[in-house]
């Protein structure tokens, strides 16, 4: 995208608007695909904000593993998993494992954790904790 600056003609291809960064390199879902998901209970949500901020709100029905902790969650014998989040571990053909944060870096962050150690279903909702929030309030 660029911004054309007063100057000589041609100028404006010399000056590129400054965009908000776009992380790439992960699958993403949308918000309204999110809902959709949500709605036929085909989505498993895991909120990887610390605990802390999990505490203050999350989206209804997201486990809460910190991003820290998760390489080490999805490593764990599955009796360990059940153990120590009360939920079933996710298996690494499930699909529509759904990473979210407060704005989407740690989220990204988490989906290519899961992606590297085989999780070929996870996904970021980029648009993160934030923009839930903003739009369900």
């Amino acid at each position: 995208m660029l911004q054309s600056p007063k100057g000589p003609p041609g100028a404006e291809f010399l000056q590129p608007r400054m965009a908000a960064p776009v992380m790439t390199g992960v699958p993403t879902v949308s918000l309204p695909e999110l809902c959709s998901l949500i709605a036929s209970g085909r989505a498993r949500l895991f909120d990887v904000r610390t605990r802390e901020e999990a505490a203050a709100g999350t989206i209804p029905g997201a486990l809460n593993i910190p991003v820290a902790e998760l390489e080490s969650a999805l490593k764990m014998e599955p009796a360990a998993f059940q153990a120590l989040y009360s939920a079933e571990k996710p298996k690494r053909e499930d699909q529509n494992l759904i990473f979210f944060c407060q704005v989407g870096r740690r989220g990204h962050q988490a989906t290519q954790i899961a992606h590297n150690l085989g999780y070929t279903g996870a996904r970021n909702y980029a648009g993160a904790y934030k923009e839930w929030v903003e739009r369900f309030r």
